[in-house]
């Protein structure tokens, strides 16, 4: 499954429509990657709202995905997270260290713009 990779002005906007293989991040990760270099955008918003199990590799591939966009010189957030989903990633012990989150895309391209305005 391919996951749509959205440019709109400085900000790529990645939509997971659904839970993802392992196959299918890694293509993601290069895919972004790509995209990133390509487009020389500033921020990447990861909309996760489609997504209702994030097991510890999807997790750990999260957070090498935002590390890697950020070394890249672009801010990163996830939005969309479902209580469902950040209910269970508690109970495994699973966190999202370091990586800025938002309730939705709306309140993520707010961040990305107030994060610009400051640098």
């Amino acid at each position: 499954m391919l996951v749509p990779i959205l440019r709109q002005g400085e900000n790529l906007i990645a939509s997971l429509q659904s839970n993802l293989t392992d196959r299918d991040l890694l293509q993601f990760s290069d895919d972004l990657a790509e995209r990133l270099g390509k487009w020389r955008s500033r921020g990447v918003i990861i909309d996760i709202s489609a997504v209702d199990v994030l097991d510890s590799f999807a997790t750990r591939m999260l957070r090498g995905i935002v590390a890697t966009t950020e070394l890249r010189g672009a801010s990163t957030v996830v939005v969309g997270m479902q209580p469902e989903v950040a209910f269970a990633m508690i109970e495994l012990g699973l966190t999202f260290d370091a990586i800025t989150t938002a309730l939705d895309l709306e309140d993520g391209l707010a961040f990305l713009a107030a994060r610009r305005r400051k640098s």
